[in-house]
Parts: structure tokens; sequence; C-alpha cells
């Protein structure tokens, strides 16, 4: 079995497949050819590939033959016009948001596998990109804030006087969410959390941090599906809208972390509550590509209203191309390693495997996912 491994197109840095994947594929029988130049955004020169058994070449040489294209973010399907059909299509395929692109998988008769549609099941955990991007994404974005913030984190104790702690407060307890508050702990500051998932209260606590929680509404339906937080009722809504707002304007950096799948991002802060907050405070939305979590987010920028800072970026994790092009590339390794089928050398994909009924969005020339017709 050939898989092809592209060079991202863009501002993306990250690649599929690294040094250590590529030899642990290639020990399973797999031939691995990766596009000239693939890894060098994240580290990774063609001779490190080599040394693993990959060959190099360019887009048309890779692609002639694959029978698996591994790509970060799913490319057009004009991009790939030397991949025959039947060819399995496997990244990051962005499918709420690129209807067109999906149409173009299906006419091409790529099989399009999409890798942040993974469900969240316990087999299924080494292989999800999302929570493996999302984790240095929480990270970045409190390394981010302390870099925009005009102050220290810790408290300081000195002869000229006390520096307080900066007051950091997460929207979203999450893969995230929960990195954002553990790095916020380490660099020192005073660190606050809600969700609407009740059960994030004891992780929350579990992190040194101090849970904001609206107490004694009914209606309450967060807790969503698969682990991911779902819609809440209009009570709760207006509680939580209340405490936020009385904490919020207490807080020097605010990271939203929220998403619901398929829909787009809830608004948590309004532009009321980004005035009660102190000048010079940030904000740090990284629901920026989903919508928004903030009012007045502009999604790869940082912007300011009332004062405050608001930060909206667009793919933290690339930011980190190396450390993020290894998880990446390990949760697609260990997809590719479960349903390896050692006897005939190849991917075998069950039809009726949750997995793959979860992740393929088309098959045959046809879209085939429930979400998408």
């Amino acid at each position: 079995m050939k898989i092809a491994v592209l060079k991202e197109s863009g501002a993306e840095n990250r690649v599929a497949a690294i040094p250590e994947t590529v030899k642990k594929l290639t020990a399973l029988g797999a031939s691995i050819a990766i596009e000239k130049g693939a890894g060098e955004a994240a580290g990774f020169t063609d001779a490190d590939y080599e040394a693993e058994g990959a060959s190099m070449g360019d887009r048309s040489a890779v692609l002639s033959g694959a029978d698996a294209i591994l790509c970060v973010q799913g490319p057009d399907a004009s991009s790939l016009s030397g991949a025959a059909r039947g060819t399995l299509l496997i990244g990051a395929l962005n499918p709420a948001t690129r209807g067109d692109a999906i149409k173009g998988y299906a006419d091409a008769g790529l099989d399009a596998l999409a890798m942040e549609w993974m469900p969240r099941i316990t087999r299924a955990q080494s292989m999800d990109i999302l929570s493996s991007q999302s984790n240095l994404a929480g990270y970045k974005a409190v390394v981010d804030a302390a870099g925009e913030y005009g102050r220290a984190f810790p408290m300081m104790m000195t002869a000229a006087g006390t520096v307080s702690p900066a007051r950091v407060f997460v929207m979203g307890v999450g893969v995230a969410g929960l990195q954002a508050i553990a790095t916020a702990k380490r660099l020192g500051a005073q660190v606050s959390a809600t969700d609407v998932r009740s059960a994030t209260k004891e992780q929350i606590k579990s992190l040194g941090a101090k849970p904001i929680f609206v107490e004694n509404v009914e209606g309450i339906e967060g807790e969503g599906q698969g682990g991911y937080a779902g819609e809440t009722s209009e009570e709760y809504k207006k509680a939580q809208a209340e405490l936020v707002s009385d904490h919020i304007a207490k807080q020097d950096i605010v990271i939203t972390t929220a998403l619901i799948p398929g829909r787009p991002a809830p608004r948590l802060i309004s532009d009321a509550q980004l005035q009660s907050m102190r000048p010079g405070s940030v904000v740090v939305d990284l629901a920026a590509e989903a919508g928004g979590n903030v009012e007045g987010t502009v999604p790869g920028e940082t912007t300011s209203r009332h004062g405050v800072k608001i930060m909206g970026p667009v793919q933290p994790a690339r930011s980190l191309a190396a450390d993020a092009a290894s998880l990446f590339s390990r949760n697609l390794a260990n997809f590719l390693t479960a349903f390896w089928d050692k006897d005939a050398g190849t991917l075998v994909l069950p039809d009726d495997d949750e997995i793959v009924q979860g992740i393929r969005l088309t098959k045959d020339g046809a879209i085939v996912h429930e979400r998408l017709k």
C-alpha cells in the first residue's frame, strides 16, 4: 500500500507525517512517499524522512499510484488530479464549512475521511486530532495572552512593593480550557473557570482553580453528546450571563474555548461585558474561526474594544509547528495502525465500524455521511 503525504499550502506549517511515524508505517509494510519540503516548516528535513525509508518527490510523483493521501488541511480536489478514484484522503477536512470541497472529493471518486469527526469513544482517543491540537491551543492562548498583557502573571514581593497576581478566567473547560487553566496556574496567575457541564467542576478544582457555576437552575442540557458541550435552557443562559458579568468585570485575562460541533460558536461575552473590564485587559477567543465567543472578535487579528485587547487566533496550534505536527501525525498513524490488515498488507475500513461511520464523508463517488446529506 502506498501512502502519500502532501506539503501543505498557505499559512499551514504542520505536516501529516514525521520521521517517527514514517518508520512506524513502513514497519507495517506500507510504502511512504512524501512531497519534497513537506516537513521543513515544522523542522523536519527531506533527509530525515529518507533516513526512515520514505521516498521524496514532487506532487505528481507522490500522488501517482497512491492508495491513501495524508494531509493536515484538506486540499481542493483540483490539486489532487493525479490521484486515482478510490484513493483515501485522510486529514482535517472541515466538512461543516467546505461543502463545495467535499462535493469535489465525491466527484473525483476520493474516499474522504474527516479526522476531526472522530467519535469520542475510548478506542479512538489516540486518533483524536481535535484533542491533541486543542491541548496545544490552550497552552498557546495563555502564553500569547501573557505577551499582550502589560503586567506580570505571578505575585511578586519586592522592596518597592508587591505586584498582585493576574486574574485569569477560562470559559469552557474542554481539552483547551483545562490546558489553559494548568498553564495559567504554572505561570502564577489566580485562575477561575466555568462551563455548562457540571462534571467539569471537579476537574477545575483538581487543577487548583476556582469553579464559577450557576447553582439551582433547572433546564440545564449542557452535557451534550460525546463529551462536547450542548445547548442550555433560556433560564440557565440568563443566570449564567448575570454570574459571568459580575465575575468578568474583575478579571485581567479571559480565555474562551466554547464550541458546539456543527453549529456557530455560542456568544459568551457581550460588548457590555467587555466595557466592564479594566482597560489593558486581554481576551483570547479560541472559537474565532467558528464565529467567536466574544462580540467583536476578528479571526486572525488582535483588536481593541473599550481598551480591552481581543485576540482571535486562527489554528493557534500551528504556531507550535513541530509539536503540533508530531501529535497530529501520531493520531493519523494510530488510526492507520488500528485498521491495518497485516496479512493483506493494507488498510481495511469496515462499513459497520463506528469509527469509520463517524469520519467517512464520501465513497464511490457519493457523499455518504448522514450529517452532510
